[in-house]
């Protein structure tokens, strides 16, 4: 067995004793499953909401889009400081009224907001779709990290199914405590393992940053620039906005939301969080560095660029450590997501439909599921092709159609009803649905339109869609008198 091997296996041993181990001593009643009682402070929480930031997508898709596109991935760089700017006035009221009201996930929000059941399941349904390409997401990255840097030893297909099985047993026992402690070490070693790779393979390899793009400009003339079509101007400016809207609207975001002890957390976190987000250079820089040195990657394998340059530079036991730190880049968020997608199936799905309202038991019920939706995810992640930025981008494309609703429900008098953000919500994901199948431009719909607008995110045209749909039903119903707009009242102080 080889060094790498050896050390990636050591992470993935570390990682799940630490996430069984974060159960100790605590009663894992549903609440404390779901969001530890409510009593994270500011560290836990920073590293909860940057576990966003740093996951197979950043680890393995910012590298791979360097790479392979160039330009177009400094859009990565740009959405997370935006909705970190966002968190300090969005996340605090969304606290305090879960406080108040003991909710434990994001469709439980929706459906207290509105008083609809139906719309809360409906949220439920969008959250589990869109999680399943982010858990597929991850173990894709999984795969990718393990077989590469453990150089052929390991398949992807095991990886996967041995990363699944590890967090699916440390999401059963200690729900979001184990994925906490998890972050921790996982931030650290992200940290020390970006940086030192951004820094050294760019001075090692050309001399310097300059030089390196110098060389890659020279080489690759417009490379490094926005394209006039395709990801254009417009592309880039509109998945910046689709994915800074959308990115606590995942169902693990927003629930990692209720878990802080207070709301001053946000505030602290809002400050921080966006220097964070400038680590991505470092993963860029990466991927740049492999463009002239790792050239003829293609397709779905521009997401092997860094661990790429890396074996063709550095000897396997620190290759074994980038794997290593790969590896909880992926069972980290992974577990935030598995244990999402079990509480949004048995507290907002099967609770409801099945008359049960005894916390016990739908947790039971929820820690049952786990194994289902990881095998799920599974199965996507072993039959699909997808590379992992587009798997991502079709998910936020789904999660933003919530955005209108919720912040509609912070208004001091909601002018939405029910109806209204249900229909909108609806509408949009149904956009996203039937454009992202059948491979439709937004041209194809409406073709007066001129053809430069089919650079535009699909995930955007859905939200003006899911706007327009929301106002007029909920305008209608207080017209017809079908109904006054959401009774939710005033929002939380």
């Amino acid at each position: 067995m080889s060094a790498a091997l050896l050390i990636i296996f050591a992470f993935a041993a570390l990682a799940l004793g630490l996430g069984l181990r974060a159960a100790h001593g605590k009663d894992m009643n549903l609440e404390q499953w779901t969001v530890a009682g409510r009593g994270f402070g500011a560290v836990f929480v920073f590293l909860l909401l940057a576990g966003e930031i740093y996951t197979t997508f950043t680890f393995l898709g910012g590298s791979g889009w360097a790479y392979g596109k160039g330009g177009p991935a400094y859009y990565i760089l740009c959405y997370g400081s935006l909705a970190f700017i966002l968190s300090y006035w969005l996340l605090p009221p969304i606290w305090r009224y879960a406080r108040d009201h003991r909710l434990i996930s994001q469709p439980h929000y929706f459906r207290h907001r509105y008083e609809s059941p139906l719309l809360g399941g409906l949220v439920a349904l969008v959250g589990v779709v869109a999680l399943i390409p982010y858990m597929v997401l991850q173990l894709k990255g999984l795969g990718i990290i393990v077989s590469t840097s453990s150089y052929g030893t390991i398949s992807p297909h095991v990886a996967i199914w041995i990363g699944a099985a590890i967090v699916t047993a440390y999401v059963m026992v200690s729900g979001v405590h184990g994925s906490a402690w998890n972050a921790v070490i996982k931030d650290a070693m992200i940290l020390l393992v970006v940086l030192f790779l951004g820094i050294y393979l760019p001075l090692h390899l050309y001399g310097g940053y300059g030089a390196m793009f110098s060389a890659i400009d020279e080489a690759k003339p417009g490379f490094l620039a926005l394209p006039e079509r395709g990801q254009s101007v417009l592309w880039f400016s509109s998945s910046v906005l689709l994915s800074a809207l959308g990115f606590y609207m995942w169902p693990h975001a927003f629930g990692a939301v209720f878990t802080a002890r207070d709301a001053s957390v946000f505030r602290k976190n809002a400050v921080f969080l966006p220097l964070y987000q400038l680590i991505l250079l470092f993963v860029f820089f990466v991927g740049f560095a492999a463009v002239l040195k790792v050239p003829g990657l293609e397709g779905a394998d521009v997401d092997l660029a860094l661990f790429r340059i890396s074996i063709r530079t550095f000897d396997p036991w620190l290759v074994g450590v980038i794997g290593g730190a790969g590896v909880l880049t992926a069972l980290v968020p992974g577990s935030l997501i598995l244990m999402s997608a079990a509480t949004l199936f048995a507290n907002d799905l099967a609770a409801p439909l099945m008359g049960i309202a005894n916390p016990d038991r739908i947790a039971r019920l929820a820690r049952a599921s786990v194994p289902i939706w990881a095998l799920i995810a599974v199965w996507f992640a072993i039959s699909g092709s997808q590379t992992i930025v587009a798997l991502l981008l079709m998910g936020y494309a789904f999660v933003t159609q919530l955005f209108p609703a919720l912040i509609a429900s912070l208004l001091r008098r909601n002018p939405v009803s029910s109806a209204g953000a249900f229909a909108g919500i609806a509408a949009g994901v149904g956009m996203v649905a039937l454009t992202t199948s059948q491979h439709l431009r937004l041209t194809n719909l409406l073709p007066f339109l001129p053809s430069r607008l089919d650079d535009v995110n699909i995930g955007i045209a859905a939200l003006v869609l899911n706007v327009v749909v929301l106002a007029l039903v909920s305008l209608a119903q207080r017209r017809l008198g079908l109904g006054a707009p959401s009774p939710a009242g005033r929002a939380a102080e």
